[in-house]
C-alpha cells in the first residue's frame, strides 16, 4: 500500500513539474519575442541612418570627382590652345623660310647662268690663245704635250736618283752605325763556340776480329741490328771502325749506343742485339727530354709544350753545314734576346721564338715540306703564341716579317750562320754561289763585266760608261742588291760595288 502511495505521489510530481516548467517556458518565450522585435526596430532605425550618410559620402565623392574632371579639362584645353598657337607660329616661320629659299634659288641659277657664260667666254679665248700659240711655235698641242712630258720624265729621274743616292747614304750611315753596336754587344754577351761539330757516326773497335763477330753467322748479327735500329752499317776497309749511315739522327745515336755497349760486353748474337737496342732506345729518350729541359733552362723559358721539349731535345743529333742545330737554337735566342734588349722590343718573345725557330728540323726526315712551313705547323699544333708563330715562319723571309722580333730572329739566324768557323760549306755549292752572284750581275742591261770577290762577299761590277751614268750606277747597284736578295740563299751579308769609269785619251804629235 505504501509503495502504491509513492508510485501516486511521483506521478502527480512529476506533473505538476512538468506544468510549471511549460509554464515558465512560455514566459521565457514571450519576453524572448518582446526583446527580439525591439531589436530588429533598433537595427532598422540604424540601417536607416547609415543609409543616409553612405548617401551623403557618395553624393560628396561624386561632386569632388566632378570638379577635379572639370579642372583636367580646362587645363587640357588651355595646352591645346598653346599647340595651336606655337604651331600657327611654326607655319608663319616656315612660309618666310620657304620664300627666302625660293628668293635664293632664283638668285642661284641666275649666277650659274651668268658663270656658264663667262665659261663659254673663257673657253673661247683659250682656244684662240692655243691657237696663236701654235702659231708663233710652230708645234701643235699634243707635240708641246709631249715636248714637257719627256723634259719632265728627265727631271724627275734625275732628282729620283738623286734623292734615293742621299738617302741611302744617309740612312746607311746611321743604320749602320746603331746595327754595328746592338749586334757587336749581343755577340759579346752570346760568346759562343767558334768550332764546327763533327756529324759523321764512327764507332771504333778493338781490334780487325770485331767486325766478324759483328757481322755473326750468315750476317746475322748485322740484319738484326740493322732492323731494329734503321741505321746501315758499313763494314769497308777502315781499320779497326764501323761507319754508321742513316737520315735519322736518333736513330743513328741509338745505334751507335747499341753498337758500343755491344762491343764493350764482348756477347753479340741477336737476343743482346735486342736487348742493346731497347735499352739504348730508353736512354737516347731519356737524353732528349734532358736535352730539351737543359736548353730551357738556360735560356729561362717556361710553358714549353712537353711535345716541343723533346723536339727540342732532338736536334741535338740534328747538325746543319756542320753547325749542331740545337746550340744553333741556343744562340739565336740569346742573340735575339739580347738585341731585343737594346732595342726595347719584347724579349721574350725573341727569345722563344729564337729557340724554337729550327724546330721543323727536328722531323724534316720524316715529313714532307721546308723546316719553316713544318716548325709553323708544329708550333700551331702546340698552342704557341701567334706572335711568336710569325717570327719563326719570317726568319727565312719565306714572308715578310710582321714585328720587330720577326726581324731580330732572323737576323740573330744570320749572325749565328755567318760567324767564322760556325758552318762549313762544301766547294759544289761555294762554287756554285759564286757563279749564280755574276750571272744576276751580267743580266742586267748596260753591265760590262762582273767580279765575285772575298768569297763571295761582295760582288764587283763594271758598267759601260755610255749606257749608265753616275746616277744610274746607284739605281743599279740597288736593283742587283734586290735580285740578289730574292734569288739567293747565303749567310751574312753580299756588298755589291758598282764601278763607272770614263777614260779620254788624245795624241800629241
Amino acid at each position: 500500500m505504501e509503495y502504491a502511495l509513492y508510485v501516486i505521489f511521483g506521478i502527480v510530481g512529476a506533473i505538476v513539474g512538468y506544468l510549471v516548467r511549460k509554464v515558465i517556458g512560455e514566459a521565457k518565450i514571450t519576453s524572448a519575442e518582446a526583446e527580439a522585435e525591439r531589436i530588429l526596430q533598433e537595427a532598422s532605425r540604424d540601417a536607416d541612418t547609415k543609409q543616409r550618410e553612405i548617401l551623403l559620402e557618395a553624393r560628396d565623392a561624386a561632386q569632388k570627382i566632378r570638379d577635379e574632371v572639370d579642372k583636367e579639362v580646362r587645363e587640357r584645353r588651355q595646352e591645346v590652345q598653346r599647340l595651336e598657337r606655337r604651331l600657327i607660329s611654326k607655319e608663319e616661320s616656315l612660309d618666310r623660310r620657304q620664300e627666302m629659299l625660293t628668293q635664293r634659288e632664283e638668285s642661284l641659277s641666275k649666277r650659274e647662268k651668268e658663270l656658264l657664260e663667262k665659261e663659254k667666254l673663257l673657253e673661247k679665248m683659250q682656244e684662240e690663245c692655243m691657237q696663236e700659240l701654235e702659231r708663233i711655235s710652230g708645234l701643235s698641242t699634243e707635240e708641246a704635250q709631249d715636248l714637257i712630258l719627256q723634259e719632265v720624265r728627265e727631271t724627275l729621274k734625275e732628282e729620283t736618283a738623286r734623292i734615293i743616292r742621299d738617302a741611302q747614304a744617309e740612312a746607311k750611315e746611321k743604320a749602320d752605325e746603331e746595327a754595328r753596336n746592338i749586334i757587336a754587344l749581343a755577340i759579346q754577351r752570346c760568346a759562343a763556340d767558334h768550332v764546327a761539330e763533327n756529324t759523321v757516326s764512327v764507332v771504333e773497335l778493338p781490334s780487325e776480329e770485331m767486325k766478324g763477330r759483328i757481322i755473326g753467322r750468315e750476317g746475322r748479327n748485322i740484319r738484326t741490328l740493322e732492323t731494329l735500329t734503321g741505321i746501315e752499317l758499313i763494314i769497308d776497309d777502315t781499320p779497326e771502325a764501323v761507319i754508321l749511315s742513316g737520315f735519322d739522327p736518333v736513330r743513328r745515336e741509338v745505334a751507335r749506343l747499341a753498337l758500343e755497349r755491344l762491343v764493350a760486353d764482348g756477347r753479340i748474337h741477336p737476343a743482346r742485339i735486342e736487348e742493346m737496342v731497347e735499352r739504348a732506345e730508353k736512354d737516347v729518350a731519356t737524353m732528349i727530354k734532358q736535352e730539351g729541359e737543359r736548353a730551357a733552362l738556360q735560356l729561362g723559358i717556361h710553358n714549353l709544350h712537353p711535345e716541343l721539349i723533346k723536339l727540342l731535345g732532338r736536334l741535338k743529333f740534328r747538325t746543319s753545314y756542320g753547325q749542331n742545330v740545337l746550340q744553333h737554337s741556343i744562340e739565336v735566342a740569346q742573340l735575339a734576346a739580347n738585341m731585343a734588349a737594346e732595342i726595347g722590343a719584347n724579349v721574350n718573345v725573341a727569345k722563344r721564338a729564337g729557340l724554337l725557330h729550327d724546330i721543323g728540323k727536328a722531323v724534316d726526315h720524316e715529313v714532307e715540306g721546308s723546316h719553316v712551313a713544318i716548325g709553323v705547323n708544329l708550333l700551331k699544333k702546340y698552342r704557341e703564341s701567334n706572335e711568336v708563330i710569325k717570327a719563326v715562319e719570317a726568319h727565312h723571309g719565306d714572308v715578310e716579317p710582321q714585328s720587330v722580333e720577326a726581324f731580330l730572329v732572323a737576323a740573330a739566324d744570320a749572325i749565328s750562320a755567318a760567324r767564322p768557323g760556325a758552318r762549313r760549306e762544301t766547294l759544289e755549292m761555294y762554287l756554285k754561289r759564286l757563279e749564280k752572284l755574276e750571272e744576276i750581275a751580267n743580266s742586267f742591261e748596260g753591265v760590262e763585266k762582273a767580279y765575285a770577290i772575298q768569297a763571295g762577299r761582295e760582288i764587283r761590277i763594271m758598267v759601260k760608261p755610255e749606257h749608265i751614268d753616275d746616277l744610274g750606277s746607284v739605281t743599279l747597284a740597288r736593283d742587283i742588291a734586290q735580285r740578289i736578295e730574292k734569288e739567293l740563299e747565303y749567310p751574312g751579308q753580299i756588298k755589291v760595288t758598282v764601278i763607272r769609269e770614263t777614260r779620254a785619251v788624245g795624241f800629241a804629235k
